[in-house]
């Protein structure tokens, strides 16, 4: 055997090989995306390695978010209703839970009355917080007896997205119509503020560090920085687009933001600067950034793809291909 040749093959199979991991990286392997799609009433488990649709569960009309459980063993998909935010249509009354592990419909929330419910977020003390916009209000619910135990007002319309504090002492929702953001106490379920911010907003996000609150104004260029010491707008990130949502990283040097018109930016939160742009398909999803922090996830509901940013490279990978109307994402842990 000639063994010059066989390592020169060998070497070149290696670079080969570590260029196609380059191209496409495992995103955050040890984890399952959840998909909510608002269009064909479903929630899709995902496998952000392979790219593959590992389940599709049929939930009700319509699921637009969805919480995965801190142990991966359940997804929480809020039923909303048919219409859109502040617009005229169904009354959803109910959350729909997932077993995660069976991969199929477990059981279902009855909220007991018509309220919207939308943004699911689990805090450190274990309850389910669910946004319930036609009673000005957040939902508190046991999800061991899966009742409804508590209702903290907001004193604002469309309460429509939430943002908990890394502590869990805050809660934080945007509310669309109002252009504002409500301040929550979640030991005392209280109401503390409301800051105002523009005519609209939307979505909403938290530093890691729960220092700064992220929301976007829907009528001009830029993303509200909220001082969470002070409840007040510390400054803005002018962007180059409207943003309709964002999700800083881990380590909370960037924001991932992604904007209707059809842009991506990365944003440097030490200097609020735009430092890289992406052309993507319109986005009026969300963000979703894995855990591990190597990954970032944008649902584009028109284009029904999952856009996937590799983060340390600066650059957009292959997309997940599903259908039209992905919408809020989740991350759950394997089981």
């Amino acid at each position: 055997m000639d063994w010059k040749n066989f390592l020169r093959v060998a070497a070149a199979a290696s670079v080969l090989a570590s260029g196609f991991a380059a191209a496409r990286p495992a995103p955050e392997s040890k984890g399952m995306l959840l998909v909510a799609n608002q269009f064909e009433h479903t929630t899709l488990l995902i496998d952000p390695a392979s790219r593959q649709q590992l389940a599709r569960i049929v939930v009700g009309v319509n699921g637009h978010e969805v919480a995965a459980s801190p142990d991966g063993r359940f997804a929480f998909v809020p039923i909303y209703g048919n219409s859109g935010v502040g617009r005229p249509g169904t009354d959803g009354t109910s959350i729909d839970v997932i077993d995660l592990r069976e991969r199929k419909l477990d059981s279902t929330i009855e909220l007991g009355k018509a309220l919207r419910p939308h943004r699911a977020v689990f805090g450190p003390d274990g309850m389910l917080y669910v946004t319930a916009e036609l009673d000005k209000a957040v939902d508190v619910i046991d999800p061991a007896s899966r009742k409804v135990i508590a209702e903290i007002p907001t004193g604002a319309i469309e309460s429509h997205m939430l943002a908990i504090a890394p502590d869990g002492s805050r809660a934080y929702t945007a509310n669309v119509g109002a252009g504002s953001v409500s301040v929550l106490d979640l030991k005392k379920r209280a109401l503390i503020t409301v800051i105002p911010v523009a005519k609209t907003v939307q979505r909403i996000s938290i530093s890691p560090d729960g220092k700064w609150v992220f929301t976007h104004d829907q009528g001009e260029p830029r993303i509200a920085v909220i001082d969470t010491a002070s409840d007040k707008i510390a400054r803005w990130i002018p962007v180059p687009a409207v943003v309709y949502s964002s999700a800083p990283t881990p380590d909370g040097h960037k924001l991932v933001a992604n904007a209707p018109s059809g842009k991506l930016f990365v944003i440097d939160l030490a200097s609020s600067k735009v430092e890289h742009s992406f052309d993507i398909p319109p986005a009026v999803g969300e963000v979703l950034v894995a855990p591990g922090g190597q990954t970032a996830f944008v649902s584009c509901p028109q284009a029904g793809t999952i856009e996937i940013l590799d983060l340390a490279a600066s650059k957009l990978l292959e997309p997940i291909k599903l259908s039209k109307g992905v919408d809020g994402l989740a991350w759950a842990p394997t089981i």
